[in-house]
């Protein structure tokens, strides 16, 4: 997971997955993309949602959504030893999606679990680990929650699972005092932007990320 060296040295996570080390069968796409990252930087929305906006018809929708989720998960705080399982989880649910990807390295997750101000949540289902989702609290005075990174292996998608860890991540957020959601979305990740913009989320900015901007996973 590539980090904005700004962000970095202000102890800040940003999530933006680009591959430039792997080369597959979307090598073509890759070299246009390195090519607009040279130029022009990688697009990505900016979302937010003040909790003062996240109304009793959202929150009831939510539940709803959950207690009818069949997978009945258990989420849980991550611990030092569930960083490899984040890594796996991470690296499978990437790989099936249509934003650019960058392998996740040990040592980069374990920079960032080790952060004061960034926390991670593991979902597991029939007794296996199958999501995650990464918060940063940011702010002059902490006053906003970002999601960082969110993954669900491949076979436990679309079934709600996103929407349970994004609950327990905004229960847990809610607690901590926290005056407003943020997150950003690849332009071309069509369902997870419907999916954030149907819990309430507005676009407030677009950012521009260029390959020197971030410090890569190692």
């Amino acid at each position: 997971m590539p980090i904005k060296k700004e962000g970095f040295k202000k102890e800040r996570l940003r999530s933006f997955f680009l591959n430039f080390e792997k080369k597959s069968k979307k090598e073509i796409e890759q070299e246009i993309i390195q090519k607009q990252l040279d130029k022009k930087g990688m697009e990505y929305i900016q979302m937010k949602l003040p909790i003062k906006d996240l109304t009793k018809e959202i929150e009831d929708k939510i539940t709803v959504i959950v207690e009818q989720n069949i997978l009945k998960a258990k989420i849980r705080k991550a611990s030092g030893e569930d960083l490899d399982s984040i890594i796996s989880i991470y690296n499978k649910a990437w790989l099936t999606s249509n934003e650019p990807f960058a392998p996740l390295s040990p040592n980069t997750l374990k920079i960032l679990y080790e952060h004061t101000d960034i926390v991670m949540f593991i979902a597991k289902v029939y007794g296996s680990d199958a999501g995650f989702i990464i918060l940063d609290i940011e702010g002059p005075k902490k006053e906003y929650g970002v999601v960082a990174g969110l993954g669900i292996l491949p076979r436990f998608q679309r079934k709600g699972l996103g929407t349970v860890l994004g609950l327990y991540a905004w229960n847990y957020l809610k607690k901590k005092g926290i005056k407003e959601l943020r997150c950003e979305v690849y332009p071309k990740n069509f369902r997870s932007y419907n999916f954030i913009t149907s819990l309430g989320f507005k676009e407030y900015d677009r950012k521009f990320y260029k390959s020197d901007d971030f410090i890569l996973a190692v």
